[in-house]
C-alpha cells in the first residue's frame, strides 16, 4: 500500500513537472507575450489574507510557480476583472486536493456533514469542470470526473446524485478544450449508466424531470419544496444538456445507436421545457408545481435553458431577458438576484440562517445567468434588449462583488443592496468553490469558443470603445498555445493593430475590429 502510494506521488510529480517544462518551453520559444510575473503581486496579496490553516495540494508558497505553469495569463484595462481573474485561479487551487486515486476539487474548505469521500460535494461540479478545463494539466479535471464516476459510485453511500448536475455537458466541454478523445471513450459507458439512473430516480411518466429545490442546491427558494415533486427548469435543462452532450460524445466514439438515442432524448426534453415550463403570461420559464399550475415567481433558474442553447430563437422567448435589466426584476446594485425583486416573498425566508434562494445574490446563479446571456448574444438572432454592454456591465459588477471588509473575498451569497456576505466570516464560506469566473473571462468575455473542429473561433463580448487593449496568453487549446490580443493602436504589444490570434507564436488570424473572428488552427 505504501509502495503504491509512493509510486502514485512520483507519477503525479512527473506529470506536474512535465507541464511546468511545457510552460517553460513556451516562454523560451517566444510563444508568450505576457510575463507570468503579471500576477505575482496579486498572489502575494492573496496569500497575505490567508492564515493557511488548511493546506491542500498546492501551498500558498508554491502557488505563484504552480499557477505560472498551469493557467492562461490575462491582462486588461479593467483592474477589477484582472485582479479577480487571478484571485479565482488562486482560490480554485486552494480547493484542489490530492487523493490516493487522483484529484478532487472541494466546494467548502472545511469538512461538511453532507460531504462525501474527501469532503467532495457535487452541487457545483459543472462549474468546477468548466473552470478547471483551462488548466494545462488535464489530469486535474479528468481525475476529478473519474472520482465521481468510479470511486464515488463504488462507495456505500454515493454522493453524486445528492444534487442535480450537468456533468455530461461539462465532460464534453472539457473535451472541446483538450481534444482528449480517449477520455471520452473511457467515460462514456459510466456517463450513460448515470443518465439512466437519473431517469429511474427523477423522471415522471411524461418524461419530464422533477426535483426538490434542496437537491438543486437552491433550497428555500420561492418556488421550491422539500416534499413536492415540482418540474423545474434546472434539472430539465441540465438533463437536456447532458443528453445533447452524450449524443455528441457517442458520435465522436462511433457509437451511432447511442448517439441517436440521446439525440432523441434531447429533442424530447427540449419540447417538454418549451411546452410545459414556458409561462406565456409572464414571458418566462418557470417551475411547474406538482399540484398543477406555475409558480407565481420569476426566478433566475428561468434563464438556465439558454445555458444549453435550448429555447427556440424567437422574440417570444427572448423577452424573458428583459427581466435582467429591470430593477423590479433581477437587476440590483450588487448584482443579479435569484428571484424577481417585485415578488411579495422576495427575501422573506431569513437572512443567512440557512441557504436562502428567495432573492439574494448567489455567484452560482450569476455564473449560470452570465453564461446563458453569452449564449444568447453569440448564438441567437433574437436578443431582446440584450447587448455586449449588458454582459460587460453585469460581469464587471460580478468582479466588484468579490470583497468583504475591503479585502478580496468569495463566499456563499450576498445582500443585493449592500454586498454583505450573508454568512459573514463563517469559516466554511472562505474560498467558496461554488461558481465560475475564469471560464467566463476566457470563453465569454474574450470569447474563445471551444469547438470539435480545427477552427479557432473568437466572439468577444467587450463593448466597442470600452478597452483599447487586452491579452489572453498561454491558453492550451487542442494541444497548441494560443494568444488572443486586442490592440487598437498597435502600441501596447507591438504586434500590430486590431484583434490578433497566435498559435505557438505564429499569427494565424487578424481583424481590424473587435468582432467575431474564425481562423484555421494551422
Amino acid at each position: 500500500m505504501i509502495i503504491n502510494r509512493i509510486k502514485y506521488i512520483a507519477v503525479c510529480l512527473f506529470v506536474v513537472t512535465a507541464y511546468a517544462a511545457q510552460a517553460q518551453q513556451a516562454t523560451e520559444k517566444g510563444f508568450l507575450i505576457l510575463d507570468p510575473g503579471i500576477m505575482k503581486q496579486d498572489i502575494s496579496y492573496f496569500n497575505s489574507l490567508d492564515p493557511e490553516d488548511v493546506k491542500n495540494y498546492v501551498s500558498n508558497a508554491d502557488t505563484y510557480q504552480w499557477l505560472s505553469s498551469q493557467v492562461p495569463l490575462f491582462e486588461c484595462p479593467d483592474s477589477a476583472i484582472q485582479k479577480i481573474y487571478y484571485y479565482r485561479w488562486w482560490t480554485l487551487r486552494k480547493q484542489l486536493k490530492q487523493t490516493p486515486g487522483g484529484y478532487v476539487f472541494n466546494e467548502f474548505i472545511t469538512p461538511m456533514k453532507h460531504g462525501g469521500k474527501y469532503n467532495a460535494i457535487s452541487s457545483a461540479l459543472g462549474h468546477q469542470i468548466y473552470e478547471s478545463r483551462w488548466l494545462h494539466n488535464k489530469e486535474f479535471a479528468e481525475k476529478y470526473i473519474t472520482f465521481w464516476l468510479e470511486e464515488d459510485k463504488a462507495a456505500q453511500k454515493p454522493h453524486l446524485h445528492n444534487f442535480s448536475s450537468w456533468i455530461d455537458d461539462a465532460v464534453y466541454k472539457l473535451y472541446l478544450v483538450n481534444a482528449d478523445q480517449s477520455f471520452i471513450k473511457k467515460s462514456l459507458p459510466a456517463l450513460n449508466l448515470d443518465y439512466q439512473l437519473w431517469e429511474t430516480e427523477r423522471r415522471l411518466p411524461d418524461h419530464s424531470f422533477w426535483q426538490y429545490d434542496v437537491k438543486d442546491a437552491m433550497e428555500e427558494s420561492i418556488s421550491g419544496s422539500r416534499k413536492e415533486k415540482n418540474i423545474r427548469p434546472t434539472i430539465n435543462s441540465y438533463m437536456y444538456g447532458n443528453a445533447d452532450a452524450l449524443s455528441k460524445m457517442a458520435a465522436l466514439t462511433g457509437v451511432d445507436s447511442l448517439s441517436q438515442k440521446y439525440r432523441a432524448k434531447a429533442q424530447e426534453l427540449k419540447k417538454i421545457v418549451v411546452e410545459q415550463l414556458w409561462d406565456k403570461d409572464a414571458s418566462f420559464f418557470k417551475v411547474k408545481n406538482e399540484k398543477g399550475g406555475f409558480s407565481d415567481a420569476r426566478e433566475a433558474i428561468g434563464l438556465i435553458p439558454w445555458y444549453f442553447n435550448l429555447p427556440p430563437d424567437r422574440a417570444e422567448y427572448a423577452r424573458a431577458w428583459e427581466q435582467l435589466t429591470d430593477t423590479a426584476g433581477f437587476s440590483a446594485p450588487w448584482g443579479l438576484t435569484t428571484a424577481e425583486r417585485r415578488h411579495p416573498l422576495f427575501r422573506t425566508h431569513g437572512s443567512g440562517h440557512g441557504c436562502e434562494w428567495d432573492g439574494p445574490i448567489w455567484p452560482f446563479a450569476t455564473t449560470q445567468s452570465l453564461k446563458a446571456l453569452s449564449n444568447l448574444l453569440t448564438n441567437y438572432k433574437s436578443k431582446a434588449n440584450m447587448s455586449a454592454a449588458v454582459f460587460y456591465n453585469e460581469f464587471h459588477k460580478y468582479a466588484l462583488s468579490h470583497v468583504m471588509n475591503g479585502k478580496t473575498y468569495i463566499g456563499e451569497y450576498q445582500d443585493e443592496k449592500t454586498g454583505e456576505w450573508l454568512k459573514g466570516d463563517n469559516p466554511r464560506s472562505r474560498f467558496y468553490n461554488h461558481s465560475g469566473f475564469t471560464d467566463l473571462v476566457i470563453s465569454d468575455l474574450v470569447g474563445l469558443k471551444p469547438r470539435e473542429d480545427n477552427i479557432v473561433e473568437i466572439y468577444p463580448l467587450i463593448p466597442d470603445q470600452t478597452w483599447d487593449w487586452f491579452c489572453l496568453d498561454n491558453v492550451l487549446y487542442h494541444g497548441r498555445h494560443l494568444t488572443i490580443l486586442w490592440d487598437r493602436e498597435g502600441k501596447k504589444y507591438g504586434k500590430g493593430k486590431g484583434l490578433i490570434i497566435f498559435a505557438d507564436g505564429r499569427m494565424i488570424g487578424k481583424a481590424a475590429k473587435l468582432k467575431q473572428l474564425k481562423v484555421k488552427l494551422i
